[in-house]
């Protein structure tokens, strides 16, 4: 429990072994539930992230969002939180980023990666395709948005139940933030972080998941 709040982490995983080993390890203990989805993984990632104690859920449909809505559908908490498996999001960050939530009356809030602090958290193709989805989102819904491909936010859960999120693949990270921006009922806020270079092998493919979401942009907007 968190200032009365019960407190879920989702982390959606594909190969994690190595980074979900490090994520669990530094969990805080103002977490209630830790929220393991194993994406039809080929190592040892659900069975690590269940000898750490976390619940592991095994979803055979590959896929980003795909693995996201099994997880998020099934937390607990009052308030989830997610994460990647690789490491590479700041979980010694958690108890402020519940604060800004809370005490700012938040509904959905998204951590940016930008500004990069790190040298080498991110590479410059990377860099560059992120910003130019996330200036096309911005242009697109009519509000700017540092990082729209982000996979860490913290949300009341009540929300889900006001979203309609569709995407099974990449696009679903920028979608669930669409869905916060255009609901005038949901108090949406970008707060900056401080990003880390992953652990493990990278799952991203730049140009082709790219293009689908770009794609994925101007289907919702026009055609939702």
């Amino acid at each position: 429990m968190y200032k009365e709040y019960r407190i879920t982490i989702v982390i959606p995983c594909l190969n994690e072994e190595e980074g979900i080993k490090k994520v669990l390890a530094e969990v805080p203990p103002l977490v209630d539930e830790v929220i393991v989805v194993d994406n039809n993984s080929t190592d040892r990632t659900g069975q690590v992230a269940q000898e750490m104690q976390a619940k592991v859920i095994f979803e055979q449909e590959r896929g980003y969002g795909r693995a996201y809505k099994t997880g998020l559908f099934q937390a607990q908490g009052d308030i989830i939180l997610t994460l990647d498996g690789d490491h590479s999001y700041p979980i010694n960050a958690i108890a402020n980023l519940l604060d800004s939530l809370i005490d700012q009356k938040i509904d959905f809030l998204s951590a940016s990666r930008f500004p990069i602090k790190r040298k080498g958290a991110m590479s410059f193709k990377h860099y560059i395709g992120n910003k130019l989805l996330s200036l096309t989102m911005s242009l697109l819904y009519g509000q700017w948005i540092r990082d729209s491909q982000s996979g860490m936010w913290v949300f009341r859960k009540e929300v889900l139940s006001r979203m309609k999120l569709e995407s099974n693949g990449m696009a679903f990270s920028e979608e669930i933030k669409i869905e916060a921006i255009i609901n005038k009922d949901i108090k949406f806020k970008e707060v900056p972080i401080d990003y880390s270079q992953r652990a493990g092998e990278a799952k991203l493919k730049p140009w082709k998941d790219g293009f689908k979401n770009i794609l994925f942009l101007f289907r919702k907007r026009f055609f939702r």
